[in-house]
């Protein structure tokens, strides 16, 4: 079997960008940009790049990467932050993984 990862969404602190997984378009527009200011805020304070993705079992996860010279990319506060915002954001987090569960790997409630 094989570990296939769908990505949610994701910043990119070196280019400036933003994306959203096409296939979430369908989610509220509120949740679209808390989504979005959450990712575009990580990447302005730690740096590098934040990818948020599912696994095969429907689990978001956080994804955090630099360039290798990039020395001013800071990787404690990185893992630090991504605690911070599983905390902060539980709520939402547990509802996005609920609605991939149900609408992209059809389980039942």
């Amino acid at each position: 079997m094989f570990d296939e990862k769908i990505v949610l969404c994701g910043s990119n602190g070196y280019e400036k960008k933003y994306y959203l997984n096409d296939r979430f378009s369908n989610l509220p527009e509120q949740i679209q940009q808390e989504l979005q200011i959450m990712c575009v805020m990580f990447t302005e304070e730690i740096g590098g790049i934040l990818i948020l993705q599912f696994d095969e079992d429907g689990n978001l996860q956080f994804v955090t990467q630099a360039k290798e010279d990039d020395i001013l990319y800071d990787d404690i506060g990185s893992g630090l932050k991504v605690h911070q915002m599983q905390a902060d954001k539980r709520d939402l987090l547990e509802s996005l993984e609920l609605f991939y569960r149900v609408f992209v790997l059809g389980e039942e409630m």
